[in-house]
């Protein structure tokens, strides 16, 4: 994991964005026995190299205490918030209060977004809010089961734009995501429910990692001092 002062410097050219519309999955769920069916498959072929690069970023960001910014529309929009509920409450270690994860869910002020949905734009709705809060070495994390929510899209961008390292979380084959994101976790299906099953999921998954890494630190740091 690179330092604060080490991280690299990305240079990349203004993407226009645009609103296509969403895909539709075109499988046929009958049954129950059916969407498991093919829920296990997907997540047979889940790219778990990808999500454990997540993993050391999400964490070498609470080790050098930059700030993590979540942010997605609809269910993404709960998931982001989920997600920093977790990192942010879940990491926290009684009697450590040294440290703690320094993450926000930009979907929390609803005051806040809906005067930039009023007064702009909703395209510009966590954009606007990036460039309040975002610094070199942050980490914008983008949800969208699509890879293709404008308003995910051009905060990735404004991230970038600031030095920020930007993840993506999607599905469909990454729709436009990919381009934005420094990192990028595509959920190989076109089912929509399955894919923010798995979100879900994939968050649950790094964020208990990074749990077990802190509890491990901590007990390292413990059993150092014990046999002083």
């Amino acid at each position: 994991m690179q330092s604060k002062n080490q991280l690299l410097t990305i240079v990349r050219p203004p993407l226009a964005v645009e609103a296509p519309a969403p895909p539709q999955s075109p499988v046929v769920i009958a049954d129950a026995c059916s969407y498991f069916g093919r829920y296990a498959k997907v997540v047979s072929e889940l790219p778990y190299a990808q999500i454990e690069q997540v993993v050391d970023l999400l964490y070498g960001a609470y080790q050098e205490q930059r700030r993590v910014f979540l942010f997605g529309n609809g269910g993404s929009a709960a998931l982001a918030s989920h997600f920093a509920c977790d990192l942010g409450k879940g990491t926290a270690t009684p009697g450590h209060s040294e440290r703690r994860f320094r993450v926000l869910a930009l979907t929390d002020n609803v005051p806040l977004m809906t005067a930039w949905a009023n007064d702009s734009s909703y395209d510009q709705v966590f954009a606007e809010q990036v460039r309040n809060f975002v610094e070199a070495g942050d980490i914008a994390f983008g949800i969208s089961g699509s890879g293709c929510s404008p308003n995910v899209l051009l905060a990735l961008e404004a991230a970038r734009q600031s030095g920020a390292i930007t993840i993506g979380l999607t599905g469909f084959k990454g729709g436009k995501m990919p381009q934005y994101c420094d990192f990028c976790i595509v959920i190989p299906s076109d089912n929509m429910q399955i894919i923010e099953d798995l979100q879900l999921g994939i968050s649950h998954a790094v964020f208990s990692v990074i749990r077990h890494r802190i509890t491990q630190e901590l007990m390292n740091e413990v059993s150092v001092i014990a046999a002083a």
